[in-house]
């Protein structure tokens, strides 16, 4: 026990990401790579047991273009969603996991190719430290929105005044849009083009259902980063080792 509780967070995340590949992925699937500090170990995985032959014949799907390079460099077998559509398995991280399993996702500016890539997975495998476990999502971490650069002021507004976002405050990110903070003058763009607007709350968001469907029927939206009823299993790691909640796991327990 104390030489887990004292793994650092990338320890972890590197637990998390491998055991996601080893329990997961076998030869011959097409896999959903994710994107993040915690993807990172899933795609790594999946790199070595290429390399070592106890994976063949897989595909995969990258969410972002820092993944397909990553999983160029290691030779990892690519396609898009244009030659594939159906995916036996996405692994990816979240910023926030609540009991319910939604999830917020987006801070590395990723969500749309994210969302695009994973709700096409017959299982999409979420993997977290134990520090992105909350009882209800939005004060923890500000939940994301992809929107269009045209007017995106005036699509900025429209969306803090939406009733089941009552309460937030509506920031455009700026810099690098792969984290949310305010890091450069520029307005951050993401890999499709678009601005990122992130919605800080200082109380849970009551509805994640409404919310995201709120968004979704916002004209200038593209997307959002609420992933509802849509993870299959999340791997947890924590000082006590790993748990699985989901299916095939035990019930959510924070």
């Amino acid at each position: 026990m104390s030489t887990r509780a004292a793994m650092t967070q990338d320890e972890l995340k590197k637990l998390v990401g491998y055991k996601s590949v080893d329990d997961h992925v076998e030869s011959g699937m097409v896999v959903g790579l994710g994107t993040g500090s915690t993807a990172y170990f899933a795609v790594e995985r999946v790199g070595q047991k290429l390399a070592s032959g106890e994976l063949k014949n897989v595909i995969c799907i990258p969410t972002s273009e820092r993944t397909r390079e990553q999983a160029e460099s290691l030779k990892i077998p690519l396609c898009t969603l244009n030659e594939k559509s159906e995916l036996d398995v996405a692994i990816d991280g979240a910023d926030e996991v609540d009991p319910a399993l939604a999830l917020v996702k987006g801070g590395g500016g990723a969500l749309l190719r994210e969302k695009m890539v994973e709700v096409m997975a017959k299982k999409f495998v979420v993997i977290v430290d134990e520090s992105k476990l909350c009882k209800g999502l939005g004060p923890g971490f500000p939940l994301p929105v992809e929107i269009t650069p045209f007017c995106h002021m005036h699509t900025l507004r429209t969306i803090a005044k939406l009733p089941a976002l009552a309460g937030c405050e509506a920031i455009l990110r700026m810099g690098s849009s792969s984290n949310n903070k305010i890091d450069g003058d520029n307005i951050a763009v993401t890999d499709n083009g678009n601005y990122i607007v992130d919605l800080h709350f200082k109380s849970p968001i009551k509805d994640p259902v409404a919310a995201a469907s709120q968004l979704k029927n916002c004209v200038g939206v593209v997307d959002h980063g609420l992933f509802v009823d849509m993870a299959y299993q999340v791997i947890v790691a924590g000082s006590d080792g790993i748990r699985v909640a989901g299916t095939d796991g035990e019930k959510p327990w924070w």
